[in-house]
């Protein structure tokens, strides 16, 4: 997740994740249209052996959402995507999926407040 706004320095950090962002949709590109994996990654990629499926825990946001395109209702709890953006006077956040407006921020005892 990058912060952004007037006083964070951000063009390195965006540089850097839309350079990684391009790859991964131009491989993606290319295995829709049937390319195999061999002929993308060089000989240099790494090996993964004695490997696993795992899950790790990625910045995501969850809250009441009023207007969500895909998730009806009004003060719904929802929990977002992968959280990317996030402005510094946490009034915008951008997720995996789409653009938040921010309301107010829970309490620390929670959503109910």
């Amino acid at each position: 997740m990058l912060l952004f706004g007037r006083a964070t320095p951000t063009d390195e950090m965006l540089i850097f994740q839309i350079d990684r962002l391009l790859a991964l949709a131009a491989d993606l590109e290319r295995v829709r249209r049937g390319v195999p994996p061999e002929s993308m990654a060089d000989e240099e990629a790494p090996i993964l052996d004695r490997w696993i499926l795992a899950q790790r825990i990625v910045p995501s946001l969850a809250g009441l959402s009023t207007g969500h395109p895909k998730l009806g209702g009004a003060n719904r709890l929802i929990g977002t995507s992968d959280l990317w953006l996030l402005s510094e006077d946490r009034t915008w956040a951008r997720t995996l999926s789409r653009w938040y407006r921010l309301g107010r921020a829970a309490e620390q005892s929670g959503l109910d407040s």
